[in-house]
């Protein structure tokens, strides 16, 4: 794992969004020269051909990190991954030795003066700080009034508009964190791509555990990416055939469409048309063999993570690990909040 590690100085780890989102860096690599140019996003649709197709992941990230206390008085962090059938939901959960399996969190709402309390029950540990917990009505009816988006944890300061941390096309409810890649975009850049004729489709992946799981161990083949539930729709299925066919490109808004689409190739939805939806435990690493994906936005991602292993499946690691040092050496803002790499 030693060559998909790097040294990045803290001031450049983006802490808070660009007034404007579509002023964010955007470095262009074309993989078949190795031309590296430095733009800005909202050049994005000038970079484009007509027919190409832009995939957006519409996840919304869930207000999912709660702080409460038991009733011995103890904090507690709970933080959301995804729920399950039946109506539990499968979180993190801080300090998750103390707690046991039938005891009672308390949360207060922090939009009417605390004066509302809601409860969760871990109704089973599992391994890795994991817990199966179920919210009681309050939580369930009114999350937004007790839980905040989760920030990555590399990120200190706390965001004054929570829809900075939300996509522009974001519809449907489900992530612990954002499809950073998606965070770019604004009305006037999608007005722009549809004027130039580039076509603009959804998925939807939602964000779970796998994002706040970097690899530890030495060898990337021995991580296990744990499995997030995605979708897509029959319009987009119809969309990215009709795409392949004319001979155009699929460029992919970050890894989460990424791996939605490949997994969606991988079940034979190329040849077949069909809406495909399920959970997606695939984990791209050099050496994959693309198949749906011709062009991929993405942010900077962190050392030794699994995200910066699929950005090197798709553009070569040597090259990636090289074009991270000229980001670097160009002060690029990185990780969430951070500029973009467009790579054709």
């Amino acid at each position: 794992m030693r060559e998909f590690d790097y040294d990045l100085p803290p001031r450049l780890i983006a802490q808070t969004p660009l007034a404007l989102r579509s002023y964010s860096r955007l470095l262009v690599l074309d993989r078949s020269t190795d031309d590296v140019r430095h733009r800005h996003f909202g050049d994005l649709p000038a970079l484009l051909s007509p027919g190409d197709l832009v995939v957006v992941n519409d996840t919304r990230v869930i207000p999912a990190r709660m702080i409460g206390h038991r009733r011995s008085g103890g904090a507690v962090e709970i933080l959301l991954l995804r729920k399950e059938e039946g109506g539990l939901w499968r979180a993190l959960v801080r300090p998750a030795r103390r707690l046991k399996t039938g005891e009672e969190v308390l949360f207060k709402s922090h939009r009417d003066g605390a004066s509302r309390v809601g409860a969760a029950i871990l109704v089973e540990k599992l391994p890795d700080g994991v817990a199966l917990v179920e919210l009681d009505g309050q939580l369930t009816g009114h999350l937004n009034d007790f839980g905040r988006v989760p920030l990555p944890p590399y990120i200190t300061q706390e965001l004054e508009d929570d829809e900075r941390y939300q996509t522009v096309f974001s519809i449907q409810s489900g992530s612990a964190a954002a499809p950073t890649a998606g965070l770019h975009f604004t009305p006037d850049v999608l007005d722009d791509l549809d004027a130039q004729g580039v076509l603009v489709s959804r998925v939807t992946l939602h964000v779970g555990l796998d994002t706040f799981r970097p690899i530890t161990e030495e060898f990337a083949e021995d991580h296990t990416i744990h499995k997030e539930w995605c979708s897509v729709p029959k319009a987009t299925a119809n969309a990215i055939a009709e795409t392949k066919e004319r001979g155009n490109r699929i460029i992919a808004v970050g890894t989460t469409v990424a791996r939605t689409l490949e997994s969606y190739a991988q079940a034979g939805g190329l040849l077949r048309r069909e809406a495909f939806s399920g959970m997606t435990g695939i984990y791209i690493t050099p050496g994959y063999s693309w198949k749906a994906v011709d062009g991929l936005i993405t942010n900077f991602h962190l050392p030794r993570s699994t995200l910066l292993l699929m950005i090197s499946s798709f553009a070569g690691q040597e090259r990636v690990m090289c074009v991270y040092q000229e980001a670097i050496a160009a002060e690029y803002r990185f990780f969430s909040f951070g500029d973009a790499m467009l790579i054709l």
